[in-house]
């Protein structure tokens, strides 16, 4: 007889990004049904669900209620770093884990979390470096109007002035906003090398859109010269910028390679949260969140990111890093890390000089 444990799902299902939150709940619900499918699991999960709705107000209320109210000490969920940082204090009231399985800015490391997606040594820094490579190193930056963007483009500055470049302009937008129209005639008037999009949701397909039909207008803005490059673009976003986003450029550690399981990233690391969990799990005899963080990192774990580590001082996956182009309904893979690449949250072991030459394989 299998134990059961009921674990916290917490994903907007509507919003300024509703598509990351499904894709997102689908990895952890489905990683849910693998562990408790699994004849050789002890234990079976019990999925605790709120959704609140793209209401950054409604996101700390909940995860309150479910640590407090239920038997759950574990949550998987949360899609941005504002809905992260608001949770983290009844986490930390309630004596919870976060399980959060976004790419985000780094900087941070939090007990009551583990990273289970890229930061910015695994997304950011080989993809300034991919592309300062082959297309020039100017950059034009845009963001929404929120920790995500902001910091991305802070630390992309500095990465754009250690490759050489400069920073031509850098614009943002409020969540949800659709008038691209003053970025499109920047980035036409200043003719960056590249374009970093950190827009989320339907700003960020607008602007796909927009982009697109200036390279029609203007050769120079087609994406094999001048792409727009994303951190936090994945395959279940591909439909709505379809077919706009042909050619451009994102830097993410899962592509989907058309067979069963996980079909994009943010799926992916949602369904390796709930697989690292089960792991922890059963190595510590026990769902307490404090037994749980002790053995994290004691061995490998194999999940639909590949096989993974968990860092024991800072809780980061080490992780895959792929640069890929949209090709179609999906990614092509262009360059990948040989393994996984080890987390670096707070840069403090980025070298410009190492950074600013070929590190990854090509892929023929």
């Amino acid at each position: 007889m299998k134990r059961r444990i009921d674990i916290g799902i917490l994903y907007s299902r509507s919003g300024s990004y509703p598509l990351l939150g499904e894709a997102s709940r689908a990895g952890a619900l489905g990683a849910i049904e693998a562990v408790n499918a699994d004849p050789g699991r002890s234990i079976a999960f019990e999925p605790v669900e709120r959704d609140p709705a793209g209401r950054i107000d409604a996101y700390a209320p909940l995860a309150a209620e479910i640590l407090r109210d239920t038997p759950a000490r574990h949550v998987v969920g949360c899609i941005t770093s504002w809905s992260r940082k608001e949770i983290i204090p009844a986490l930390e009231k309630q004596g919870g884990l976060l399980w959060y399985a976004a790419p985000y800015e780094g900087f941070e490391a939090n007990d009551h979390v583990v990273y289970l997606n890229a930061s910015p040594n695994q997304h950011l820094v080989p993809l300034v470096a991919h592309v300062a490579a082959r297309f020039g190193r100017d950059a034009f930056l845009v963001g929404s109007n929120y920790i995500w963007g902001w910091e991305m483009n802070r630390i992309a500055r500095d990465l754009v002035a250690d490759a050489g470049g400069e920073v031509r302009g850098e614009r943002y937008l409020p969540l949800g906003d659709t008038d691209v129209s003053r970025l499109i005639e920047e980035i036409r008037a200043t003719a960056p090398a590249f374009v970093l999009n950190n827009l989320i949701g339907p700003s960020s397909y607008a602007f796909y859109a927009a982009y697109a039909a200036l390279g029609r207008d203007d050769p120079r803005f087609r994406p094999e010269r001048r792409p727009i490059v994303s951190c936090n673009l994945t395959e279940s976003e591909l439909p709505s910028i379809a077919p706009f986003g042909e050619g451009h450029l994102a830097c993410l550690p899962f592509v989907h390679d058309g067979g069963p399981g996980p079909r994009s990233s943010f799926e992916a690391a949602a369904h390796a949260a709930v697989t690292v969990l089960a792991d922890a799990i059963e190595a510590a005899g026990t769902d307490a969140p404090d037994a749980v963080r002790r053995v994290l990192a004691s061995r490998p774990h194999v999940t639909a990111l590949g096989t993974i580590r968990i860092d024991a001082r800072t809780q980061h996956a080490a992780l895959p890093v792929k640069i890929a182009r949209i090709a179609g309904p999906r990614f092509e893979v262009l360059e990948e890390s040989r393994g996984a690449v080890e987390p670096d949250p707070y840069l403090s072991h980025y070298d410009p000089a190492a950074t600013f030459r070929p590190g990854l394989r090509l892929v023929r």
